[in-house]
């Protein structure tokens, strides 16, 4: 179901096409790191052992797909944490020009 979504992910911009985000509880969880709003950091690991060639090319195929994944983070903002920082800068301005005010008289 990941390879599904990682998929999807990867052709979604020219194709428009519907992310399976709902077919797996993994890729239900997964849904803000792989296409969403973070930085996500894939590894994959392999096997230094000549036997298992094919599925270490497959693995490399597959965290080469998921490389193709761009995410755009952006910070999540609390508007009313905005609003209090600004009153909070307010304050210690009115409190400077109180103290100039103050020290001129």
């Amino acid at each position: 179901m990941l390879r599904k979504v990682i998929t999807a992910l990867t052709e979604s911009k020219s194709n428009n096409e519907v992310v399976p985000y709902r077919e797996s509880k993994l890729t239900q969880l997964l849904k803000q790191s792989l296409g969403g709003n973070s930085y996500t950091l894939m590894m994959a690991c392999l096997s230094p052992s000549d036997k298992f060639i094919e599925e270490n090319l497959s693995t490399l195929n597959y965290a080469a797909r998921a490389s193709l994944i761009s995410n755009l983070p952006t910070k999540n903002i609390d508007p009313q944490m905005v609003q209090l920082n600004e009153t909070k800068k307010k304050m210690k301005d009115l409190e400077s020009e109180l103290r100039a005010a103050n020290d001129h008289i």
